[in-house]
């Protein structure tokens, strides 16, 4: 009997990639959406998919995608629009009969929540729930691993700093997955929907990391001493500015380092989800490190990258201050009155069982961040 073709939203993301190129080593086919034709493309062409280039927020597109494709990954960009391809995404695929979805959600979701972006993740699984037809299982991840490596990896490997706003070195924790384990879950549902169809899975590392154990794994495999520094949250803001980041992202993920601090992401980690589905151990973080530390440029510990990350980090000191709640009226966010972090949220504590109590914590100060950076 022929396989189900696979329709890979997000195609040439960092879920994407490993999910396609785990389901064509599965034998199934895949088609993989994606935006533009570069490396990316290439490389999931070369390993056998169906490359379709196209606007995932088209209707059109999504349909001529969805052509001749019984199942689905639903992975919506990181955009203020992601509910408006959630609809698109459930439209066509009402139309095309498609099966069964797998679809990446959040750990933080739910209808009360601080964040719009995770509450419109929450609103996209409720519109899932609506098409007749369909089964669908939901990816509940919370901290990707790959998180600590986003304009971090630079200061780490020149600076000998990891600074992020995450809290206290020693007590905030995380269990974070790669994006190899995130796409393994997928692709067993994807491949088993009668197993999984109706689930809701959160695939976690091995190990409950303090960050100060993170800043210690990087520093194991960048060959110098990292120490984690707790930074104020207009720091991260400024940091995603300079690299570039949208205004709408940057501000939602201040408001998911708020739940780091508030630990939201140690509840019930780690987990077997990842053993359970895939019949292998999760990847460990330093196996993680290894292999982002071997394809990335600025890893590499020289004079000139070493100049050019204090260049960096003087121009992120010398950023204004970004204000949320500006960005928020300007953008025109969708804003409650009386939002609820996880912890604070009855409705969320339910659907989670959560077994740890709320935690209060506000990021330090910058005061030993400058001399950290001079003595690197």
């Amino acid at each position: 009997m022929a396989k189900s073709t696979i329709l890979v939203t997000s195609g040439a993301g960092n879920t994407g990639i490993p999910t396609t190129l785990q389901l064509l080593e599965k034998g199934y086919p895949v088609r993989a959406f994606v935006r533009k034709d570069d490396h990316r493309a290439k490389r999931l062409r070369d390993a056998g998919a169906d490359i379709f280039i196209g606007d995932q927020f088209s209707v059109s597109d999504m349909r001529r995608a969805m052509d001749g494709v019984q199942r689905a990954y639903h992975c919506a960009p990181a955009s203020i629009s992601a509910l408006h391809f959630g609809t698109i995404f459930a439209t066509a695929a009402k139309e095309a009969h498609i099966e069964h979805v797998v679809f990446l959600g959040q750990w933080l979701s739910g209808p009360d929540h601080p964040s719009m972006a995770t509450r419109e993740v929450w609103l996209n699984e409720e519109v899932l729930k609506l098409l007749p037809n369909t089964t669908f299982t939901v990816n509940n991840v919370g901290w990707f691993a790959q998180n600590y490596f986003i304009g971090a990896l630079e200061p780490a490997a020149q600076l000998g700093i990891l600074p992020l706003p995450l809290g206290d070195g020693d007590v905030k924790k995380n269990a974070p997955p790669s994006n190899e384990d995130i796409a393994a879950v997928n692709v067993a549902a994807l491949i088993d929907p009668e197993k999984h169809a109706g689930k809701t899975y959160r695939p976690t590392g091995p190990k409950l990391l303090s960050l100060n154990e993170i800043a210690a794994i990087m520093g194991k495999v960048l060959g110098r001493t990292v120490k984690y520094q707790n930074v104020p949250e207009s720091m991260l803001l400024k940091a995603l500015k300079v690299d570039g980041i949208p205004q709408f992202i940057s501000t939602q993920l201040a408001l998911y380092a708020d739940e780091y601090r508030r630990g939201a992401f140690a509840i019930h980690a780690p987990n077997n989800v990842v053993r359970d589905l895939t019949g292998r151990e999760p990847e460990d973080f330093e196996t993680l490190t290894r292999r982002i530390v071997a394809t990335r440029p600025e890893a590499v510990q020289t004079f000139g990258n070493k100049l050019k990350a204090i260049k960096k980090f003087m121009q992120i000191l010398l950023t204004a201050n970004i204000d949320p709640d500006v960005v928020a009226h300007e953008q025109e966010h969708v804003l409650l009155q009386s939002p609820k972090f996880v912890q604070d949220s009855q409705g969320w504590r339910k659907r989670h069982d959560p077994n740890a109590g709320y935690i209060a914590d506000a990021p330090e100060n910058t005061s030993n961040l400058v001399s950290l950076v001079r003595s690197a």
